[in-house]
């Protein structure tokens, strides 16, 4: 493993990524493909340093911030890499949000350009009179008042360039986090990240290699997106397959048609929804990857016997930057979340920090070294999260025997239903094997007694319609596979479940409206 960079007096990412394929031969190489157009490796690099000079040329230093707003494109890793061969930070803001939420993350971390799609401009407009930081705008793919087009800004700017003199301790990129549990929070990652990512879980547990087409349908503002669609393929001279809109089965299997990817990157939800999905070929793929949420062994299967392809599934975060358990293509283990990625160290422990039998159920802390170094502007959470090497998940687990962990869920997620601890994972992953149901949520419900009890909300297949009926039938069903007292007394259909925009259930609306409706009781 090529660890001995991190003991480096000089590290640029930028380089690592980029320029060294050059330096190895890979200039005609694509990197990238994208709907109908490519760009090579040498094309890659060039537009790297044109966009690398023009931020220096517009008076952007090292560590100044630059905000993207960007859907996936070509041009997404010429200003990721370019700002970060500047010696600048780009920050990846998630395309979903609204402008309030736009207005907190520019004035959160100061950035002081934003380079933002034209699609997306609209979202800027409304909140620019109070952009405190923000000094500049590009606009990619289109024109408007007050900004500056994409070409204008590297039209003179030279396609040479010497990486910023970054150690690989120096700050490289942010990202924050989803918001599925609060307020997002800056994760700061730092140079030396993204190749301790690439060289544990790209190499050793994907396998990636240079003859590799990577498609994620997970997008590059989320960090599983980031790796799957960019850094991986980037680390072995692979190619990537950007799709800018939005990750539909349509637009899926569409690109996969297209692109033949060897590698497809997806969520649970959208593996559902494929599955529902009437057509649809994964011709070329060798390998199927799953975050965001824990798969469902159903899912698991019914894939598997779809297309003849295995889904690896794994847990990563924002903080972590990627995957640091998963299972592997040799020793899948459905319903679990697999083994210890190679380069991590997890401990499970209580509430008092001591850890606990193997089978106990506890909260996982990992150590590695892809950790972010804080939260930005957030001194209490991170003294709170991040202890030394050491980094607190807040995700409930239990490990077997046999050193596969099995994900309960997070630490405020869990229910207590007659004393007993009952994880809301294992009530989904039973609900979702009825064939009526396409999606679904466990929340905490309260009864006429003010006790806790499970109470599903779920989202039906195709064909499926509500009924007095079919709620009884899904409660037998899950009586039937689980204990009793697990099953969910409440079983409200719905249209959709709130998501963020990486996919994950926002649990947290929905216990909010449970907690409403006892108040209301």
């Amino acid at each position: 493993m090529q660890f001995d960079i991190m003991e480096a007096e000089y590290f640029n990412a930028a380089d690592y990524f980029v320029d060294r394929h050059i330096r190895e031969g890979r200039e005609n190489k694509v990197a990238v493909l994208c709907e109908d157009r490519n760009m090579t490796y040498g094309k890659l690099a060039k537009e790297v340093n044109r966009f690398g000079n023009a931020l220096l040329s517009s008076g952007v230093r090292m560590e100044d911030r630059v905000a993207m707003l960007m859907p996936d494109m070509e041009y997404y890793p010429v200003v990721f890499f370019g700002s970060v061969k500047a010696g600048a930070v780009p920050i990846c803001l998630n395309t979903l949000m609204r402008p309030k939420d736009y207005l907190y993350f520019l004035n959160d971390s100061r950035a002081r350009l934003l380079v933002v799609d034209d699609s997306l401009y609209a979202n800027i407009e409304e909140i620019k009179d109070e952009l405190k930081f923000l000094e500049q705008i590009v606009l990619v793919n289109g024109t408007r008042p007050e900004t500056r087009t994409y070409a204008d800004f590297t039209a003179t700017a030279s396609d040479s360039l010497e990486p910023a003199p970054t150690s690989p301790d120096d700050s490289c990129f942010w990202l924050y986090s989803s918001g599925s549990t609060g307020k997002p929070k800056g994760t700061v990652h730092l140079q030396h990240d993204m190749l301790f990512s690439a060289e544990t879980y790209g190499k050793q547990v994907l396998k990636v290699r240079e003859e590799d087409v990577c498609f994620s349908a997970a997008k590059l503002f989320f960090a599983y997106g980031l790796g799957n669609g960019m850094y991986f393929p980037f680390s072995v001279g692979a190619t990537a397959v950007l799709m800018p809109e939005r990750p539909t089965p349509e637009s899926v299997y569409r690109t996969v048609a297209l692109h033949r990817p060897t590698l497809y990157f997806g969520v649970p939800t959208l593996y559902g929804a494929m599955l529902a999905a009437d057509e649809g070929r994964m011709d070329g793929v060798r390998l199927c990857v799953s975050a965001g949420e824990a798969l469902p062994a159903d899912i698991f299967h019914r894939w598997k016997k779809r297309f003849d392809l295995d889904i690896l599934d794994g847990i990563g975060s924002t903080e972590i930057v990627h995957i640091y358990i998963s299972n592997r293509q040799e020793d899948i283990r459905p319903g679990s979340t697999g083994k210890l990625v190679p380069g991590y160290e997890a401990k499970i422990v209580d509430d008092k920090l001591n850890e606990v039998p193997r089978g106990e159920i506890g909260t996982v802390w990992i150590k590695g070294d892809s950790i972010a170094a804080c939260y930005w502007n957030k001194h209490a959470k991170t003294k709170q999260s991040m202890i030394g090497e050491w980094f607190n998940t807040d995700d409930k687990f239990f490990m077997d025997e046999e050193g596969f962990f099995y994900y309960v869920g997070r630490s405020n997620d869990m229910l207590k239903v007659g004393g007993i601890w009952v994880s809301p994972i294992e009530v989904e992953a039973c609900l979702i094997g009825h064939a009526a149901v396409l999606e679904c949520a466990v929340v905490p419900g309260r009864d006429e007694e003010d006790l806790v009890k499970p109470c599903a909300y779920v989202v039906l297949n195709r064909g499926y319609s509500p009924s007095d009926l079919l709620e009884k039938e899904i409660k037998a069903y899950v009586k039937k596979e689980l204990a009793h007292y697990k099953f969910p007394r409440w079983v409200y259909f719905v249209d959709e479940l709130p998501k963020t925009a990486t996919g994950k259930v926002k649990r947290f609306e929905l216990k909010q409206l449970e907690d409403q409706k006892a108040l209301s009781a």
